[in-house]
């Protein structure tokens, strides 16, 4: 489908940023000696610098406009500095004072960049500084002994930064990388507003001077202070396997994607070199280089698409310091700043929405924008994977918006068409509703270990002897009162046995395994949804905890047993574990079930009563402080296996008693889950 807006964009910067990073700092046309700015030996003399940095009323303020104007011809010096020398002589000179960053062979590569005189790889060139000095920062404010703030903004006006460096130092940062009443570079560039052209070198070059500056104050610093800087260990993306949808990018994938540039109306124009360049990455295997420029233009193409949708035109533009900024958060949000339908989401449609959010917002997915662009991640081990995803993401994204007889002519292509596919079925991965079905899966596997356990065959008769006992025959009286009530709200086709005789995996876990494959609507969840889905979590997590300290247990048991090490008292607790595994296993078993049939009816909670839904949470609250119990009675430091009889015992009739009043979300649903609807 073709946007209706035409692309006649010239640049995505309001007039106002416009003219403060095109020509502000071109208006001063004097020369400024390079050697007033460092000396012989590549010291920085900061005193140039700030001096440049210009207040209002008194210091009370910065005074933005000014700064960049008198800062200009300081930039432009450096520059041309920069371009004079060899890489040798940069290295030589400069490379002692970029080890601060934890990530000095970057700065060499930026000066290429620089040398090249490209401007797309200049301005990616300047998105990895910023990242990389934010973190940096970030370190030293660490050892101040605090937790480092999340945003640069307010990373840049701390006190704790103002210590080591200075004030006038910071206030320069800011002006360059920390406002967006200044040069703002990190986030027009990050957030794709800047297109290739717009982004003066000599900015980029001023940024490589300051981090070699700021790392001079810091060794200074550290002198003085006796302190020794340490550097946060980088983090590996978490829940990738699981956002591995899209098989990987082939040749002819890449031949598709570099037509569907040319025609697509989701690329501005102005932006088309950034994925040119993000092509040539992914061919030469620079990962975390193709994702960077991936991401920005998908937020410029996105915010163009939600500027049509929503009929708001100028929001395609940065806004003033006053305003707000149009960035992924709106884009993705369900509404708009004013409380109106955000419509991109109708527009798109839910699986490309999850998509989005599974990879950039879920704070259990790889949020790979956020750890990118705040330098948590080393751009030398970001694996491919991720970047194949996101490649063949906006392959199947830009199809979208191109001429439908095109279209046509590219589905003739099978990949495509897998493409195509996959992305049109997509699922939330991330979303706490399916992080439960994980956890779901998971301990149904650890459960069906118990099977497996290794058993002295001359234990099994005492262990049956010991299970006469009036408190489990109850528990195994109201297990099968439950489960007949549950019966009635499980797939027709199943039948699940209640015979406790035997361990009833083979029946059960089909039926979870089931339960956990129906779809559950997770974008935009209610409140109260996502209150239900943590108790939930919780309850499957203790769950989890409790069958793996059985099957530890039990191994270790074992083997003491066959070792002949195990004291008579040891022997008689061997033995009431034995019985408990048989006895807890269909116990957990029942919950897992109570808990997937919950799930698959989550929304439902939202048409309860404030007094039934606190009702409702009492109950599931009264579950998992029943499982935390069973997880210390099972501990190999408490081993009170029988107390666990009683325990679960209190437990069952609660399930029972809540079950009878109907006031689970499953006896709120008009018709039970059948193949239909599976």
């Amino acid at each position: 489908m073709e946007l209706l807006i035409g692309d006649s964009t010239t640049t995505c910067l309001s007039p106002s940023v416009y003219d403060m990073i095109c020509k502000l700092g071109f208006e001063l046309r004097v020369n400024c000696d390079i050697n007033s700015i460092i000396t012989q030996d590549g010291k920085v003399c900061w005193k140039a610098i700030t001096d440049c940095v210009s207040y209002i009323d008194s210091d009370q303020g910065l005074d933005y406009w000014g700064s960049v104007r008198l800062l200009g011809p300081v930039c432009e010096a450096i520059h041309l500095h920069f371009l004079s020398l060899t890489k040798e002589q940069f290295e030589i000179q400069y490379a002692l004072w970029f080890q601060w960053t934890d990530f000095p062979e970057l700065f060499p590569e930026i000066f290429d960049a620089l040398k090249s005189l490209q401007s797309t790889a200049i301005s990616l060139s300047l998105m990895k500084l910023t990242s990389c000095l934010e973190r940096a920062l970030g370190d030293v404010f660490v050892l101040m002994g605090k937790e480092c703030p999340f945003l640069l903004r307010d990373l840049l006006r701390s006190e704790e930064l103002s210590h080591v460096f200075g004030q006038s130092v910071m206030h320069v940062l800011q002006i360059f990388i920390g406002s967006p009443c200044g040069l703002n570079l990190r986030n027009v560039l990050w957030h794709g507003f800047a297109s290739p052209q717009e982004i003066p070198p000599k900015y980029c070059s001023t940024m490589i001077l300051l981090t070699a500056g700021l790392g001079q104050l810091l060794k200074s610093y550290l002198q003085h202070s006796k302190l020794t800087l340490a550097h946060r260990s980088f983090i590996t993306l978490t829940s990738l396997e699981d956002l591995l949808v899209f098989p990987d990018v082939t040749h002819e994938i890449l031949s598709v994607l570099e037509e569907v540039m040319m025609k697509s109306t989701f690329i501005l124009k102005i932006m088309l070199p950034y994925w040119e360049i993000a092509l040539i990455k992914f061919k030469s295997h620079r990962f975390a280089d193709c994702a960077i420029l991936l991401l920005a233009q998908l937020e410029t193409g996105l915010r163009k698409v939600f500027a049509t949708v929503n009929k708001c035109p100028k929001r395609l533009l940065t806004a003033e310091s006053t305003a707000l900024y149009t960035t992924f958060d709106e884009i993705l949000g369900k509404h708009l700043n004013d409380g109106t339908l955000n419509q991109l989401p109708l527009f798109l449609g839910e699986p490309v929405m999850e998509f989005l959010w599974d990879f950039l917002n879920h704070q259990e997915g790889p949020r790979i924008r956020d750890h990118l662009s705040h330098g948590e991640i080393n751009f030398h081990e970001f694996p491919k994977e991720a970047t194949n995803q996101l490649l063949a993401f906006s392959i199947v994204l830009l199809l979208r918006f191109i001429d439908e007889d095109l279209l046509s002519v590219f589905k003739e292509k099978a990949a495509v068409r897998v493409l195509t596919s996959l992305a049109e079925g997509y699922q939330s991965r991330c979303h706490p509703a399916a992080q439960l079905k994980k956890q779901v899966v998971s301990c149904e596997k650890r459960l069906g270990a118990w099977p497996l356990l290794p058993l002295p065959a001359e234990l099994e008769w005492e262990a049956a002897r010991l299970e006469d006992n009036s408190e489990i025959s109850a528990c195994h009286s109201l297990i099968t009162q439950i489960m007949e009530g549950l019966h009635h709200h499980t797939p027709q086709h199943h039948c699940v046995s209640c015979d406790l005789d035997q361990l009833p995996t083979e029946a059960w876990s089909p039926l979870l395994h089931e339960l956990c494959s129906i779809p559950v609507p997770t974008l935009y969840c209610p409140r109260v949804v996502l209150e239900v889905l943590v108790v939930l979590r919780s309850i499957t997590t203790q769950c989890h905890r409790v069958s793996s300290q059985v099957i530890a247990t039990a191994e270790l048991r074992h083997r003491q047993w066959v070792e002949k090490t195990l004291r008579s008292r040891q022997r008689q607790n061997y033995l009431r574990m034995l019985r408990s595994i048989k006895f807890l296993s269909p116990v957990l078993y029942l919950v897992l079930v109570l808990i997937a049939l919950e799930l698959v009816n989550i929304h439902v909670v939202c048409g309860k009563s404030a007094y039934e839904y606190q009702q409702y949470l009492k109950f599931l609250k009264s579950i998992l402080q029943y499982t935390e119990n069973l997880v210390a009675y099972t501990s190999q430091e408490k081993n009170k296996w029988n107390e666990t009889i009683t325990l679960t015992h209190t437990a069952l009739s609660k399930i029972w008693t809540f079950s009878e009043k109907k006031q689970m979300l499953i006896h709120s649903t008009k018709k039970c889950i059948s193949k239909e609807v599976l």
